[in-house]
């Protein structure tokens, strides 16, 4: 499988907002994708294979730190390490801009996610009570 990993742009949308419904529960709308991505701040990057979008990462940048806010695959193409490669990529581009500095939240539950940001360099380091209505969130930092 050849993946391309590049900057979202406002025509991608649709097949961004493909992947956040398949992957979470409570999903971003398209006024919120459009907020963000409309800041000098956000960092927004998809992978796309055969040309469809099958994950995408998303940040905002602000002097040297970087809040991730979502990393998403499509279930189809999970466990092909996507989920990684995205990550590495933001990673990259944002230390590239200054970056030294990286946080994210993930749920309790979602181990998977965690282990992937533990080989990553991130390690937890406080929780958010309820952050996700009724579920806790893992807040994970990486210097």
């Amino acid at each position: 499988m050849e993946l391309t990993i590049r900057p979202v742009t406002e025509k991608d949308l649709p097949g961004v907002l493909d992947v956040e419904r398949n992957a979470f529960p409570l999903p971003w709308t398209e006024e919120m994708f459009l907020g963000d991505l409309q800041s000098d701040t956000a960092r927004y990057f998809l992978a796309e294979t055969e040309g469809r979008v099958v994950g995408y990462a998303g940040s905002s940048l602000i002097v040297d730190e970087v809040h991730i806010a979502n990393i998403a695959v499509h279930s189809d193409y999970r466990q092909r390490g996507i989920g990684r490669a995205l990550l590495a990529h933001l990673i990259e581009k944002t230390t590239a801009e200054g970056a030294n500095y990286f946080t994210l939240e993930v749920r309790r539950n979602n181990l998977a996610a965690q282990a992937l940001y533990e080989s990553q360099g991130f390690s937890v380091e406080g929780v958010r009570k309820n952050y996700y209505g009724n579920e806790d969130a893992l807040i994970m930092i990486k210097e």
